[in-house]
């Protein structure tokens, strides 16, 4: 059985792509856009296709496919990110189900076939080389806890697995909070059964890591995530992500760093679940606390294997109801999307959050960008084009020790005011929102150079520190600020690029003088040259 099991998975090829090979070192000065294959764009793009309606509530195939991500990777390009997180691509049931169909791919009936909706193995290929060709990465996301079958418990369809021992015995999870039950139980209900892999079984583990390498292969993948981690033990994922041979991405659902702090050892990085909790809770209102975003931080760099470096942070994704669902307060949701550019982990940015995207819970939270006809005038497109565009700039200087030093936090008054450190960027986020009617203000500590003049990178306004290398910087109308050195700025083309020098220095109410313009200016004189 082993062996035969063993060549039904053996992916052979006498052309395969090859992936980047990029270490996780190389994955955390990446930023990723992750989409939802079904939803994000159609083949033979055209301008009538924002006509083709896609009705959320009907839980349908929409008509996304990889060719229609391939037609549009300058609209992610173009805002900075340089890794895409697609959908699983492997085999669905075919059939409609009372949840639906399965066009978010979650539904695995064929381990070692695509899915036909998304388009062909060369397609797919040809997406992997299209990213390659423009130096970004490619992450699929892997399904390997559970399987579904068109005939609800009868599970002869499935492919490769269909053995009765290759699966748990049957038993519905309950608990949560009972780690057996998470691990040997089946997810999914007695109306649509999704049979719990039994990755107990040595000829099931085999036939996983074989098949996993092919695909990396087959398909020039650079990074995996992880999907339902915390329902297989840890040994598991250790062996799997070894065979994998690329960055690997674990979704551990859960809102305690010390459940998740076991996994952080076991594959490269977690998706940062613990953090998003009091993130949303903390920018969703007025009243949010920020000091427990501040605790969940500080607890998951002191336990995690590699601090908070090796996180995937975001606000939004499509387990979750998308942030706007939540409040329509502009200044909360700008505090609320910076966040994950600014912090240590790796920011990942949900399809359709950039144009505003209201849905809230699944399904409603999975809508077609292509009804947005990808408006590169989107309410956030800017927003976050200029966030890819700083971070880049932290990152960039071989003096920078953006990605290994922690950020901390900076002692405020006032318990709506968040000041986060994270040299050569200084992060100031509130949640008192757009309607704030007292006068609110940042202190920020000895974070530059005395006197040094610093730039706002969201308004591009100037402000001159103390002597002490310190600020005060009042809030705008309850905005995020993220301040640089001036220096910094001919580190990105996309950082102010109007900016004048003549102009006066906002905070402080003063110009540059004549030497510090004239420094700035050979600084960026210098840059530009490096470029031709």
């Amino acid at each position: 059985m082993i062996s035969s099991l063993t060549v039904v998975l053996t992916v052979v090829t006498f052309f395969t792509l090859g992936s980047y090979a990029a270490t996780a070192d190389q994955w955390r000065s990446r930023s990723i856009y992750q989409l939802v294959t079904d939803r994000f764009a159609l083949a033979n793009d055209s301008s009538s296709n924002s006509n083709v309606t896609c009705d959320t509530s009907l839980r349908q195939y929409c008509g996304g496919t990889w060719q229609g991500i391939i037609d549009h990777l300058d609209y992610i390009q173009d805002m900075g990110f340089d890794a895409v997180w697609i959908s699983p691509v492997v085999a669905n049931i075919e059939n409609t189900t009372a949840y639906g169909q399965a066009y978010h791919g979650y539904w695995t009936q064929d381990m070692t076939s695509l899915n036909p909706h998304f388009g062909t193995a060369e397609d797919l290929k040809n997406l992997s080389a299209a990213l390659h060709a423009r130096d970004m990465y490619l992450m699929l996301d892997v399904v390997v806890n559970d399987m579904v079958s068109p005939n609800g418990l009868n599970l002869t369809s499935l492919v490769p697995f269909s053995a009765p021992d290759q699966f748990h015995q049957l038993c519905y999870i309950t608990d949560d909070n009972n780690q057996t039950e998470v691990q040997q139980c089946w997810p999914g209900d007695s109306t649509l059964p999704r049979a719990d892999i039994n990755t107990d079984n040595p000829s099931v583990v085999t036939a996983l890591e074989t098949w996993i390498s092919g695909v990396v292969q087959e398909y020039g993948v650079d990074g995996i995530r992880l999907d339902s981690a915390k329902h297989i033990h840890s040994s598991f994922w250790a062996w799997f992500t070894e065979n994998a041979g690329v960055f690997s991405l674990g979704e551990v659902l859960s809102n305690d760093t010390s459940y998740v702090a076991p996994y952080t050892q076991v594959m490269d990085a977690v998706l940062e679940y613990p953090s998003y909790y009091p993130l949303v809770s903390a920018f969703s209102s007025p009243q949010g606390n920020l000091s427990a975003l501040v605790d969940t931080i500080e607890s998951a760099q002191n336990i995690y294997k590699s601090s908070t470096f090796m996180t995937g942070t975001f606000l939004e994704n499509h387990d979750q109801p998308r942030f706007t669902s939540l409040t329509n307060d502009t200044a909360l949701i700008t505090n609320a999307i910076t966040w994950p550019f600014i912090t240590d982990g790796i920011p990942v940015l949900y399809y359709g959050q950039e144009q505003g995207y209201q849905g809230g819970s699944d399904p409603n939270n999975r809508e077609a960008l292509w009804l947005s006809n990808f408006d590169t005038n989107g309410p956030y497109v800017s927003h976050m084009k200029t966030l890819n565009a700083a971070r880049k700039a932290a990152i960039a200087p071989q003096t920078s020790y953006f990605l290994t030093n922690p950020m901390t936090f900076m002692n405020q008054s006032n318990s709506s005011m968040l000041a986060v450190s994270k040299p050569p960027m200084i992060a100031l986020l509130t949640n008192v929102g757009s309607n704030a009617t007292e006068d609110v203000a940042w202190t920020v500590h000895s974070a530059f150079g005395a006197h040094e003049y610093v730039i706002d990178v969201l308004t591009c306004n100037t402000i001159q520190a103390d002597s002490k290398g310190g600020m005060t910087v009042k809030a705008l109308k309850g905005m995020p600020q993220v301040l640089m050195p001036m220096n910094l700025l001919g580190k990105s083309r996309s950082l102010c690029p109007n900016f004048q020098f003549s102009d006066k220095a906002t905070g402080a109410g003063h110009s540059l003088s004549p030497r510090q313009a004239t420094l700035v200016v050979i600084a960026l004189v210098g840059i530009t040259l490096a470029f031709v």
